[in-house]
C-alpha cells in the first residue's frame, strides 16, 4: 500500500463534526491552537443534518441556558434580522423549553464561526485507524476523493458518534445498553402548507387517535403508534419526527442504509396518510425529508468515571461538572416499541456531567465527546441532548489548551480548573454556581 501523499501536523484533530466536534474545534482554536476538523459528510451538523429541524432541547435547565459556545450560538441566531431562531415550550411532559431554529441558517453561522476561528474543516473525509505510538495516538490516516492524507496531531477528539478512532485505539466500550440491544434510528421530514393551528388543537402532540386508526386501515407501521408532530420554525410547517426503526446497528454502514430505506417508504407513508385523513394538512405536501437516519445510540466509550442514574436521580454537581442537565430519560424504543420520558431529576433540580466522563483510562492524548460519553443505559438516555453534547464538546477543546499548556495528559487535566475556565468563557450552572429559578 503507498504511503499518504499529504502529511499534516496539528495541535489539535478532532474526528466528526456534529454539535459536539463543532464546540470542541471552535473552543480549541479560540484557545490559540491549531485545529483540523474531518467530518463524513458533506456539512457539519450531525443530528442537525441527518434530521434539518431537530430542535435544540435540554439547552435551558430550569428555564436557564446552559451558556457557552450554545448561548452564543442560540442568541447570535435569534439576534439576526429576521431572527434565526426562537425558545418555546416543548409540547412533551418533562422536557423543559427548546430551540426551534432556521436549519440553513444555523449551519451557515456553524461553519461562519470555525472559518473566524482559524479552523480548516475537510468534508467528506473518513478518518481511518490510528497508528499508536506506546499509549499515545501518533497519527491518523484519513481519506477523500484525492486519496489518503496523514494527520500527526498532538491530542485527538473523537466526536464521531460511532467511536470508530477510539475503539480501533484499544479505547473498551460496550454497544447500546451492553446486551446489544440501541435505541431506535429515526428520519424525519417537514409538512409545509399547513393549517398549524388546526393541526394543533387537539392537543395531542402524539396524535395517537389518528395513528391508531391509521394502524388499524393498514396505512401505518405498528410502530407508529405515535405520531411526534411539532409546530416548525417557519409558518405553515410542521416538523415531524415520527418515523422510527427499531432493532439497527448503527455501527453496520449495510444495516443504515436498509434503515435509511425502510425509513424513506415510512415516511411517504405517514405524509400521505396526514395530507388525507389528519386535519390541517390537506394542502400540505412533504419537504425535507433527511438525507438519512439519525442515529441516537451505537458505541459508549469506557472512560475514567461512568455517570450512573443512580448520579442522575441525586441531582449530583460534580465538582469537574462541565454542563448542567435536567432532561428526562428519553428512552427510544431499546427493546420494545415503546417510548419512555421519565423525569430524571426532582421538580427544580439538575445534575452535571463530569469531565472524567470524557476521558479514556489511558490512551494520553485522547479525548472524546457528545454521544460518546461515558454512561450507563439510563443516565445516557438522558445526556444525550445536542446542547449537552455541544457543551462536551467545548469542555475537551478547552481541555486541550490546558494540557498542551501544561505538556500532560489528557488524565492529568485538572477537572476543577477546567470547570472554573469554561464557568469564565459562560457556560452557566458549573463550578460552584447554580441556575436560579426560572423568573
Amino acid at each position: 500500500m503507498a504511503e499518504p501523499s499529504r502529511d499534516i501536523e496539528t495541535d489539535v484533530l478532532v474526528v466528526g463534526g456534529g454539535t459536539a466536534g463543532f464546540a470542541a474545534s471552535l473552543a480549541a482554536a479560540r484557545a490559540g491552537l491549531s485545529v483540523r476538523l474531518v467530518e463524513a459528510g458533506p456539512k457539519i451538523g450531525g443530528v442537525m443534518a441527518a434530521c434539518p429541524g431537530m430542535p435544540w432541547g435540554g439547552g435551558y435547565p430550569l428555564g436557564h441556558s446552559i451558556g457557552g459556545i450554545f448561548g452564543e450560538l442560540t442568541d447570535r441566531l435569534s439576534a439576526a434580522t429576521p431572527p434565526a431562531a426562537e425558545v418555546r415550550p416543548c409540547a412533551l411532559e418533562n422536557f423543559g423549553p427548546e430551540v426551534q431554529y432556521d436549519h440553513e441558517a444555523a449551519t451557515l453561522l456553524m461553519f461562519e464561526m470555525l472559518d473566524e476561528a482559524g479552523v480548516i474543516v475537510h468534508l467528506n473525509t473518513i478518518s481511518g485507524a490510528p497508528q499508536m505510538v506506546g499509549r499515545r495516538i501518533g497519527a491518523v490516516t484519513a481519506y477523500d476523493r484525492l486519496g489518503p492524507m496523514r494527520f500527526r496531531p498532538r491530542i485527538v477528539i473523537d466526536c464521531s458518534g460511532d467511536g470508530d478512532l477510539s475503539a480501533r485505539a484499544g479505547v473498551p466500550h460496550t454497544l447500546g445498553d451492553g446486551k446489544g440491544n440501541m435505541m431506535a434510528v429515526s428520519l424525519t421530514f417537514h409538512m409545509v402548507g399547513a393549517d398549524t393551528d388546526r393541526v394543533l388543537a387537539a392537543g395531542d402532540p402524539y396524535f395517537r387517535a389518528d395513528a391508531a386508526r391509521g394502524i388499524a386501515e393498514g396505512r401505518l407501521h405498528p410502530d407508529l403508534h405515535k405520531l411526534y408532530l411539532m409546530r416548525g420554525f417557519h409558518p405553515g410547517t410542521v416538523f415531524c419526527n415520527t418515523v422510527t426503526i427499531r432493532g439497527v446497528d448503527g455501527t453496520d454502514p449495510a444495516a443504515v442504509a436498509r434503515a435509511t430505506q425502510e425509513g424513506r417508504r415510512r415516511c411517504h407513508e405517514v405524509a400521505i396518510f396526514l395530507a388525507d385523513a389528519v386535519p390541517g394538512f390537506q394542502n400540505a405536501r412533504m419537504w425535507g425529508l433527511g438525507p438519512t437516519v439519525g442515529v441516537r445510540e451505537t458505541r459508549r466509550l469506557q472512560a475514567i468515571y461512568r455517570i450512573t442514574s443512580d448520579d442522575i436521580a441525586r441531582a449530583v454537581m460534580f465538582k469537574d461538572g462541565i454542563v448542567a442537565c435536567d432532561n428526562p430519560i428519553d428512552d427510544v424504543m431499546r427493546d420494545s416499541n415503546e417510548m419512555t420520558h421519565e423525569a430524571a431529576v426532582g421538580h427544580g433540580e439538575y445534575y452535571t456531567i463530569p469531565f472524567r466522563c470524557l476521558v479514556p483510562d489511558e490512551i494520553e492524548n485522547l479525548m472524546f465527546a457528545g454521544r460518546l460519553v461515558c454512561a450507563d443505559p439510563v443516565a445516557f438516555a438522558s445526556v444525550r441532548g445536542m446542547p449537552q453534547c455541544m457543551a462536551m464538546g467545548q469542555a475537551t477543546g478547552v481541555a486541550a489548551a490546558m494540557a498542551l499548556a501544561e505538556a500532560a495528559r489528557v488524565q492529568n487535566v485538572d477537572g476543577v480548573a477546567l470547570a472554573g475556565e469554561l464557568a469564565r468563557r459562560g457556560v452557566a450552572g458549573i463550578a460552584g454556581h447554580k441556575l436560579g429559578q426560572p423568573a
